[in-house]
Parts: C-alpha cells; sequence; structure tokens
C-alpha cells in the first residue's frame, strides 16, 4: 500500500471500520481531530482527493471505491464488501475457534484460531493518530486479537500441540505482560513438558511483575500451576487449562445480551 500520508491512512481506516455506512462530515472531523480546526472541512475534502489518487497508483480505478456521499447522508464511505475486508474473516474464524474450543474440538479450534490470528502483522493502530475514537478503537481491536491468541493457545495445550508453544506465548507476555491468562498458559506449557524450574520460573517472575507494578498477589491460578509443577502432576494442569475454558465460556454466555423485544 502507497497510503503514505499518516491522515489519508486515517481516512481510509476509518471508512473500513464504518464499511457498509457513509460518515458525515462532522463525524469525520471529530475522528480525525479531538479538536477539529476551522479547516477541518476543507481538509477533509483534501486528504480525501489525496487517498483517491494514492488507491489509484496502487490499482487504477480503486480510488473510485472512496465515495461521496450528498444529500442528508454528506460524508465519505468505502465501497467495500466483508469478503475484501479481513476484519469480519477474523471475528467469523475465532467465532468458530471458541465454538470448537467449547465443545471439545480442539484441533479444529486450533485450525480456526490460528486462522484468525494469521490475519494480523501485529497491533493494531500503532501509526493512526491519539484521537480519543480512534484511541476506542484500537483498545478494542488488539483486546480482540489478545483474546484470539489466549483461546488459541488455550487449545494448542489441550489438543497437545506445545511444540514451540512456550515461546509464542512470551511473545505476547512481552506485549501484554499483565494478562493473567498467559502467564497460567505458560507455567502449564512448562508442566506438562516436565520441566519444573522453567514452571517455578515463570511463577516468580509474574509475581514479582504483578506486586512491584500492581501492588497484587499471586493469582490463585498460577498458584494452583505452581503447586502442579511441584507434585509433579500434569494432569493436574491439563485439568487447570481446562477448567479456565469451561469457565470463560460460561462468562461469555453470562455477559450475552438478551434477545431484541418484539414490542
Amino acid at each position: 500500500m502507497s497510503v503514505t500520508s499518516p491522515v489519508r491512512r486515517a481516512v481510509l481506516t476509518a471508512c473500513l471500520l464504518r464499511f457498509g455506512r457513509p460518515i458525515g462530515i462532522t463525524e469525520f472531523s471529530e475522528i480525525l481531530w479531538d479538536n477539529p480546526p476551522v479547516s477541518a472541512t476543507a481538509n477533509l475534502r483534501s486528504h480525501v482527493t489525496g487517498l483517491r489518487r494514492d488507491l489509484d497508483e496502487v490499482e487504477p480505478g480503486l480510488g473510485e471505491r472512496v465515495r461521496t456521499y450528498r444529500g442528508g447522508q454528506c460524508g465519505y464511505g468505502l465501497e467495500i464488501t466483508a469478503e475484501e475486508f479481513d476484519l469480519p474473516r477474523f471475528t467469523s474464524a475465532v467465532e468458530r475457534g471458541r465454538k470448537s474450543l467449547t465443545n471439545g474440538s480442539h484441533e479444529s479450534a486450533v485450525d480456526a484460531l490460528e486462522l484468525a490470528v494469521g490475519l494480523w502483522s501485529g497491533p493494531f493502530g500503532q501509526d493512526l493518530p491519539p484521537t480519543r475514537w480512534f484511541s476506542s478503537h484500537t483498545a478494542g481491536l488488539n483486546n480482540l486479537r489478545l483474546d484470539a491468541y489466549q483461546d488459541l493457545f488455550t487449545a494448542s495445550v489441550l489438543a497437545g500441540r506445545t511444540s514451540m508453544l512456550s515461546y509464542r506465548i512470551e511473545s505476547l507476555i512481552a506485549e501484554a505482560p499483565y494478562r493473567q491468562h498467559l502467564w497460567e498458559l505458560l507455567a502449564a506449557v512448562h508442566c506438562l513438558h516436565g520441566d519444573t524450574a522453567s514452571t517455578l520460573s515463570a511463577v516468580r517472575r509474574c509475581q514479582n511483575l504483578f506486586a512491584e507494578d500492581l501492588g497484587l498477589d499471586l493469582p490463585p491460578g498460577i498458584e494452583a500451576m505452581r503447586t502442579a509443577a511441584l507434585n509433579w502432576d500434569r494432569e493436574e494442569a491439563m485439568r487447570l487449562v481446562a477448567s479456565r475454558t469451561r469457565a470463560s465460556a460460561e462468562g461469555c454466555r453470562c455477559r450475552r445480551p438478551p434477545p431484541p423485544s418484539s414490542h
């Protein structure tokens, strides 16, 4: 992609995140600037023109996908189908993977979730303006990505596919060090490999991090995994991972919104 202007990339990203719906001029200005300048409308028009030109350089005619809406829906939007956009593909693959994980089809869960996380090249939003709108979407999408990785690692443990898994978990801990479940999974993988020393090392690192940075005690799930490692109890480690999966599934069902009223 040859869209080098940060503002033009932000315009394209906003259109993608709202694909299928136009974004009004006033709303677009508030997306790009927390305090829009007096020239916001003119600036936006200029950036949209530049974005169309950039897209045409990628593929002739591609800039026509950026539409101008007039009348009551005055604004801009992007003509794109769900099949052309990674985010719907990601959410669909995650749903399949979580359903398989909940149903005990761990191999199928791994396959679906590997497909989901493979659509990401890294954290979302690193080059976007730090406005309230983009900050909210960045946090939300990155949490979805991290949740998908956690589900993938859980399914991998339960499927017995743990080769290189500790490295992958460590890489994600470096990005999101306060995610308790990642530490539980790291300790579980070492425990299942019979590596008590590495299990206890992971537990100590987690304990120090949570105490020094958050003022918290060692989470119970990590403590339980330490006990399993000290007892050389791989079955207990696997049971702990499986029980966490069941608890997460119950939590998702409890948080599911009620069906819309027929009134």
